[in-house]
């Protein structure tokens, strides 16, 4: 398998710590979005959106980071990310959208972007990712349950989704105090190898 990856990109984050979680073995390939390099075409050929992550195998490109998850679940069922379970599985993608589909779309590069061409001044985009965040968030806490991790005991699809989000909440200086059961979460989610092992620190360009 080939991963179409950036370090600091929260949906290829969240595929990273999938495969390892599952234990599976890929190559990364760096589309540098600072570059442009997503918009080249040969990055367009696999994904017309223009976007990472993509996912390289069995002869296919899989592109949308909850789209591969899902399949890798389908594939790899072990350790399960998505509850089998229909009542399970709808509360585990509700908590996990708040963050890929509410949260982390509005504070992206492109929308930086756009921001920047309109305007908007860094202290002003700053405060934006951090409104939304919090916003997110405050959702998330109030739907988190009293397990060690939003996924219950194992770690699952939601969190995959919470521990980049936060990554991002702490690079913009986002307040947390409001949040404690998300940072708990957090602290257990990334003391795991799996997770450890996908942080941007970790698969950063030397």
């Amino acid at each position: 398998m080939i991963l179409y990856d950036y370090f600091r990109s929260s949906a290829a984050y969240r595929v990273r710590i999938a495969l390892n979680l599952k234990g599976l073995a890929y190559a990364r390939r760096d589309v540098m979005l600072l570059e442009d390099q997503q918009r080249s075409p040969e990055h367009l050929a696999r994904n017309p959106q223009g976007f990472v992550p993509a996912l390289e195998a069995d002869g296919k490109v899989i592109t949308q980071s909850l789209a591969i998850i899902e399949w890798l679940d389908a594939r790899h069922p072990e350790p399960r990310l998505t509850p089998a379970d229909p009542d399970a599985r709808a509360g585990a993608m509700a908590r996990a959208l708040v963050i890929a589909a509410d949260t982390h779309p509005l504070n992206n590069l492109r929308v930086m972007r756009r921001l920047k061409a309109m305007g908007v001044d860094e202290e002003e985009r700053n405060a934006w990712t951090r409104h939304w965040i919090a916003e997110g968030f405050a959702a998330l806490e109030a739907m988190a349950g009293g397990g060690r991790f939003l996924g219950g005991d194992a770690p699952g699809i939601a969190d995959l989704c919470l521990v980049p989000q936060m990554y991002n909440a702490r690079r913009f200086e986002t307040p947390l105090d409001a949040f404690p059961r998300l940072v708990a979460i957090d602290a257990a989610a990334t003391a795991l190898p799996a997770f450890a092992a996908a942080h941007p620190d970790a698969v950063a360009p030397k």
